[in-house]
Parts: structure tokens; C-alpha cells; sequence
């Protein structure tokens, strides 16, 4: 096995994703899953191997190159950009089971493809010799249909209470149901995810907790940071490549009228920084996790200015969208096609500003 070097600022080449990507947008739109040239390309660019350990061959990079590329990808397709970024999300969270389990998965490369539905957690896993019996639905796993190996969160009686625990499963072991029909990130194809009675090894499981913690020793700095401070850093990526994306769409297609237009210039004229603000927000909280700055304000900080360049791109994209006129009344207009991702992928848990501005206050005024 060639192993590559730890390398936190090694940079992910999306040259021919974003291509692909933006020549298939609106097909993955209207069939409501990737294209499999998509899939190969995301792969190729890096994506499932960016947080993988370099003794499997992967990559252990920075977050800022992520967001970095999840950006130029959600430009052209967010969809693309949100399975791709959590391609490599996820092979972060497999990083956290137990050596054995690693091996399974990447013992024959680091390129395993790994969607998960983790948060709530679903399902329901009894203890039996040598693991447990896992039973349940799970919702909204993005990339399933290409998956190799999926993570699954269930609940498992510990004593008096219960704890949550991750567990590993082998793609070919889930029965996937077709349940994705929402407005926005419809190529995503967020499935769900069924099985009913799988045996997992005692080996393909890890204690939740274990996510949330730092102080790991000889792990990679991306594998050293609690979840909390990253997740809704990764998640906000491919909306600001959706809002980035929708003003250069109005530009492309303004044409004779946005001279003469007031609306559509002011429009522009907000909307444009507003996405620039909130590209900027994420690349100082992807740095900061990048530095390994742990402590309880920082993470309130990045889960905070995440959920606010949500709600810029949100603001960005609604005025341009007003301001298209007629335009946005059909539904492969690319300005609405962005519009419904961003509002979407905004509603996700990780990216609500409420909790967020809590945790912030706390955290801040003690």
C-alpha cells in the first residue's frame, strides 16, 4: 500500500467535478440522484479520502481546503458539492472506530465511499455475543446509493440509562427506501436507510462521546477536534457555493437588463457580498479548526458563524430570486434551482441559528 503523507493543507483537485457537476446541475436536479461520472470524478478529486488516516492512504487534510472546494463545487451544483463534502465528513467519523473496523474499511484503499445518518440517532441495537442486533429506520443518508459502508446511530441500554453508539455497516447489508422528494438538494438522493435485525461485530461500533472529544495522542490534527466544531462548518460549504453561484447566474443572464433594471442592480449589489461574508465566515472558522482551537468559546464561535453565513446565502439568494422577475417561475431557471438548495440545505439542524446564538451567549457572558 502507498501511504500519502498527513498533509493539513493539501489541496483537493475539483477541476473536473466542478466541469461535470455544472454540465449535469440540472439533470441531477430532475432525476434526484448523482450521475455515477459525478461520483467517479468527487472520488478522484479526493473527496472520500481527504480525512482518512495516512496509514490506510488517505490524505488526514486541513478543513479549510474542504470548505475550500465545496465551495467551487456547490457553484456549479450544490448537490454535488453537499454528497462530496460529506463523503469526506464521514470518513472522518469512521477514523473514530476501533483498528479492525478501519481495516475493514479501508484496507483496500482509502477511497471508500461512506454516507451516514448519525444525528438523531434512529435506531435501536441489542447487545448479543460478540456485538449487537441492529434494527431501525434512519433518515436523510445523502449518497447512499453509491455507498460502500454507511454509519448508523442507534441507542443501546447501558445500565439504568442509555448511550448512543455509531455503528458500521456494510452497505449490502441496508435496504434502502426511496423517500427523498424535498424542494431543494433533490440530487443528493437523502434516503433512508432500513434494517431489521443486522449483526454488528463488537468491533464496528463506537461510543458517540468519543466524537465529541480532543486530546486523542499521534492522531492527525482533523482527527484531534470535538465534532461540535467542525460539523456545521462542513454542512454551510455547499450553500455558499449555492448563493456564490446564483449571483454569477443573474449576471450571465441578466444580458440588456440589468442596466435598466434598479431591483436587479440592487439585488447585485447586496447579494454579491452578502455570499462573499459568508465565504469569508467559513474560511475563518475552518481555520480555526485547522489550528486546532478546541476550547468551549470556539467551538460556540464556529457553530455560530456557520449558522449566520447560512442565513446570509439565504438572504442572498431570496433577493435574487425576487428580483428575477418571471424568470424563477420555471423550474429549471438555475437562479431557483439554487434558491430552493440553499433553503434546504439551510433548514438542516446542524445550521439553526437558535441553538447556535445560545450556545454563543453562554459560552461568551459565562
Amino acid at each position: 500500500m502507498t501511504l500519502t503523507p498527513t498533509s493539513p493543507d493539501h489541496r483537493l483537485d475539483v477541476t473536473e467535478l466542478v466541469d461535470r457537476a455544472a454540465r449535469h446541475a440540472a439533470e441531477v436536479d430532475g432525476s434526484r440522484r448523482l450521475r455515477r461520472e459525478s461520483v467517479a470524478a468527487l472520488v478522484e478529486a479526493g473527496f472520500p479520502r481527504h480525512f482518512v488516516p495516512s496509514r490506510w492512504g488517505g490524505t488526514a487534510g486541513g478543513f479549510a481546503p474542504l470548505v475550500e472546494a465545496a465551495i467551487a463545487v456547490g457553484e456549479s451544483c450544490p448537490a454535488t458539492a453537499w454528497c462530496a463534502t460529506l463523503f469526506a465528513a464521514h470518513g472522518r467519523i469512521a477514523a473514530y472506530l476501533p483498528e479492525q473496523a478501519r481495516e475493514e474499511i479501508w484496507g483496500r484503499g482509502p477511497d471508500t465511499l461512506i454516507a451516514a445518518s448519525v444525528m438523531p440517532p434512529s435506531g435501536q441495537a441489542t447487545p448479543v455475543p460478540g456485538g449487537w442486533l441492529l434494527r431501525g429506520e434512519w433518515g436523510r443518508a445523502s449518497g447512499v446509493d453509491f455507498a460502500d459502508w454507511v454509519l448508523l446511530a442507534g441507542t443501546v441500554r447501558d445500565g439504568g440509562g442509555e448511550t448512543v453508539r455509531i455503528f458500521a455497516v456494510p452497505a449490502g447489508d441496508c435496504l434502502v427506501k426511496d423517500t427523498w422528494r424535498a424542494d431543494g438538494l433533490r440530487g443528493t438522493g437523502t434516503n433512508t436507510v432500513v434494517l431489521t435485525g443486522t449483526f454488528v461485530p463488537g468491533h464496528r461500533s463506537v461510543a458517540l462521546p468519543e466524537l465529541l472529544g480532543t486530546g486523542r495522542a499521534g492522531q492527525a490534527p482533523c482527527h484531534n477536534v470535538p465534532y461540535t466544531l467542525v460539523a456545521s462548518v462542513m454542512f454551510a460549504g455547499p450553500l455558499v457555493g449555492a448563493a456564490l453561484g446564483a449571483v454569477a447566474d443573474c449576471v450571465s443572464t441578466a444580458g440588456a437588463r440589468l442596466p435598466s433594471d434598479p431591483d436587479a442592480r440592487q439585488a447585485l449589489a447586496r447579494s454579491s457580498p452578502e455570499a462573499s461574508a459568508a465565504r469569508l465566515l467559513l474560511h475563518e472558522a475552518a481555520g480555526r479548526a485547522d489550528r486546532g482551537m478546541v476550547d468551549a468559546r470556539t467551538v460556540a464561535q464556529n457553530r455560530c458563524d456557520a449558522a449566520v453565513a447560512a442565513e446570509l446565502c439565504v438572504s442572498a439568494v431570496d433577493r435574487l430570486f425576487a428580483a428575477r422577475g418571471g424568470h424563477e417561475l420555471s423550474e429549471d431557471d438555475p437562479v431557483q434551482r439554487r434558491w430552493r438548495d440553499v433553503h434546504t440545505g439551510a433548514g438542516h439542524g446542524a445550521l439553526r441559528l437558535a441553538p447556535a446564538a445560545d450556545a454563543y451567549a453562554k459560552a461568551v457572558l459565562g
